[in-house]
């Protein structure tokens, strides 16, 4: 597996990642699979292939929802 990433935003024709390395890059939209989006966990492989992490972007949202639903309970 390659290095791991959260889409943070998309400006342009550019989506920007944070890298768990906590680096941002740019990464050309063409190149990510059509179903990511903002909070979409990525992976980049050696070759700069990008993957959707499709079991840890519902992780990650899940624990998100739960923290909001804590955070603004009655």
């Amino acid at each position: 597996m390659g290095k791991k990433g959260i889409i943070d935003r998309f400006e342009g024709r550019w989506a920007v990642v944070e890298m768990d390395s906590g680096e941002f890059v740019d990464i050309p939209i063409e190149t990510l699979p059509s179903d990511a989006k903002e909070g979409s966990v990525i992976s980049v492989d050696e070759d700069g292939k990008v993957s959707l992490l499709v079991q840890e972007t519902l992780n990650r949202r899940k624990k998100v929802q739960d923290l909001m639903d804590n955070l603004f309970l009655d």
